[in-house]
């Protein structure tokens, strides 16, 4: 089996290979810094939407931009590898832009997914994707399950125990 993680030009061949083999190509994306149970959520619910599941990872300096100048914890290279040890994931590439419309033009994945909160409409690349065909699909968040949920409980530890030791 070919490398899971792949650069933009492999998976854009990846995902013409797919689809000329009639299988339905998922895709999603995100930071996945500190991966938790709420992100094995989501590609779970994801892979059962087609036969192939692409995930977008934002960039260590892409990630900087939307999640502040501590962002990532976790570095893109060690990110990309956790995720494609995944079972339910089939490639993993890399995306430096802010969002993930460059990459959704090059893969052109058939169902496109998020997890969060809002509905459909408030998906980046929704109409990108419902325009060649394809759908999108939202996946709830599993509650209290979050990158941020985990750095603040490290913190609230953090200052308990520099308390008990002053």
């Amino acid at each position: 089996m070919p490398d899971k993680v792949q650069s933009r030009d492999q998976i854009k061949a990846t995902a013409a290979r797919a689809k000329t083999q009639g299988k339905k190509i998922v895709f999603t994306n995100g930071c996945f810094d500190l991966l938790h149970v709420g992100h094995l959520h989501v590609l779970r619910e994801a892979k059962k939407l087609g036969d192939v599941l692409m995930v977008g990872l934002n960039s260590d300096r892409s990630v900087g931009q939307i999640k502040g100048p501590d962002r990532p914890i976790v570095s893109e290279d060690e990110r990309a590898e956790l995720i494609a040890a995944l079972e339910m994931v089939d490639y993993v590439t890399l995306f430096d832009e802010p969002d993930p419309i460059p990459l959704l033009r090059e893969i052109k994945p058939d169902v496109l997914v998020k997890g969060g909160d809002w509905g459909e409409s408030g998906v980046v690349g929704r109409e990108l994707v419902e325009g060649w065909g394809g759908k999108v699909a939202v996946v709830p968040f599993l509650e209290g399950h979050s990158t941020t949920n985990i750095i603040e409980k490290v913190e609230r530890t953090r200052r308990k125990s520099h308390g008990k030791n002053l």
